[in-house]
């Protein structure tokens, strides 16, 4: 799984079948300390996240395990909204 904050939405009215009712977010990777990292991953939003909200991303055919996204064309993911981040040093 990835950390990252979803930082914006993908409207697409033209979709494989297999995609039709799903929402497509944006999400930049963050590190520990919620500093965004480069690049960015497009995931079907399974949770209701918004932008601005740090998320976990599952990727590759994790991906495909929750009840949304079982058996669809699905690489990416957001499986959880973080309510909060502890870290020991």
């Amino acid at each position: 799984m990835t950390l990252g904050k979803v930082i914006g939405t993908i409207w697409a009215t033209r979709k494989d079948e297999g995609l039709v009712g799903m929402k497509l977010q944006i999400v930049r990777p963050v590190g520990l300390d919620l500093q965004p990292k480069e690049g960015f991953v497009v995931a079907v939003d399974s949770v209701g996240a918004g932008v601005g909200e740090i998320v976990l991303v599952a990727t590759g055919s994790s991906a495909r395990m929750t009840e949304l996204t079982k058996n669809k064309p699905v690489d990416a993911v957001i499986m959880a909204i973080v309510d909060k981040l502890d870290v020991a040093d």
